[in-house]
């Protein structure tokens, strides 16, 4: 495992030949949540039950929540999240009506995980048609906002305990998603992202006629081993694909 600067973000790289992204593997880019350190999701690599050969990259978001104030000590974002306009609108019963919301800071958080996507392309060499994206909570919205815009699809994506931002801007690129093998997982008692929020993306996915693998479980905002196996079928599933 190490650790390099790739666009300006602080990456962990791990898995391949020699743990540290040797070989030409299967890459897998995970995206952690708002208000969890930059590394994370890093554990998850010895978790998983894949090949020896998958290389990991778990880039650190570039927004340091000590510096702005919000409370999270070590703890990062992709964007700033408006905690009292969220909590007013789960005392109100209006969190599944907040998804044509535009976040403010979603455009600079796409292009900053695209930049550490492109320089890992050529620093690992790691086509994308052999790279899955995927992230939990926040990190699964930059993961959707990323592939419903890119031309070129990802090998795979991997939402876990997302929702749906933007859903306007997202629309249009729901085609690109046909075919593309997407694992998504959610708690029926998500107190924080609903759970029928998260039916919705997945008929959509559906709908667009993507290859999607739909994993609910019981329990809230949370990465459960059912989750694992399924992220770990689906790694299996594009390292077989050479």
């Amino acid at each position: 495992m190490r650790r390099e600067t790739i666009a300006g973000l602080s990456v962990v790289i791990a898995g391949g030949t020699d743990r540290e992204g040797g070989g030409d593997g299967p890459l897998v880019v995970l995206l952690h949540g708002f208000g969890a350190p930059g590394d994370d999701l890093v554990p998850l690599y010895r978790q998983l039950d894949v090949p020896h050969e998958v290389r990991f990259a778990f880039p650190a978001a570039p927004l340091d929540l000590r510096t702005l104030g919000a409370g999270y000590a070590g703890g990062r974002a992709w964007w700033m999240i408006d905690v009292a306009a969220l909590d007013a609108a789960m005392r109100g019963g209006q969190r599944e009506r907040r998804t044509d919301v535009v976040p403010e800071g979603l455009a600079a958080a796409r292009e900053a995980a695209k930049d550490v996507i492109r320089e890992l392309e050529t620093l690992l060499g790691a086509p994308r048609s052999r790279t899955i994206l995927g992230g939990f909570s926040q990190g699964a919205m930059v993961t959707m906002d990323i592939a419903v815009r890119e031309e070129q699809p990802f090998a795979g994506l991997a939402l876990m305990s997302g929702s749906i931002v933007a859903e306007n801007e997202w629309t249009p690129g729901f085609a690109r998603l046909r075919g593309i093998p997407v694992m998504q997982s959610h708690g029926r008692s998500d107190p924080l992202l609903p759970f029928a929020t998260a039916e919705r993306l997945r008929d959509q996915l559906h709908a667009a006629a993507a290859d999607v693998r739909w994993v609910p479980f019981p329990g809230g905002h949370t990465i459960t081993s059912s989750v694992l196996t399924e992220l770990g079928r689906l790694v299996r599933d594009v390292a077989a694909a050479r």
